[in-house]
């Protein structure tokens, strides 16, 4: 769990900076973010409790996250682009650095957790 709060205080801290200095992107930071960390932290989340109750189960939830989500963000990416007045090339870059980020973070705990149960 403490992987986390470690993730929202980042992705929040980097709001507050970025979007402190470049105000007029702050919004299209704003919704970059929003979508990939509470997806990251769903699934950092049932991760962490299928391998505690049966980790056997762990790739059959892995994959139907993986197709959940791709519906899911793909629908965001769309709303977002024409449901909203941001501006698409920030809100494009805020979402792929969110994203790979949040997801090379769910990759690291994947990993801890696998030397975990090998040990």
């Amino acid at each position: 769990m403490k992987s986390v709060g470690y993730m929202t205080l980042a992705c929040s801290l980097s709001l507050v900076v970025i979007g402190g200095s470049l105000p007029e992107v702050a919004l299209e930071m704003a919704l970059g973010m929003i979508a990939p960390l509470v997806v990251a932290i769903v699934t950092i989340v049932s991760i962490e409790r299928v391998c505690r109750q049966a980790p056997r189960r762990l790739t059959e939830l892995m994959i139907r996250a993986f197709g959940m989500k791709m519906v899911f963000f793909a629908a965001y990416v769309v709303a977002v682009l024409t449901l909203t007045p941001s501006k698409p090339t920030p809100f494009v870059l805020s979402f792929s650095g969110y994203f790979i980020f949040l997801h090379g973070t769910e990759a690291l705990l994947l990993r801890s957790l696998f030397a975990k149960a090998t040990s």
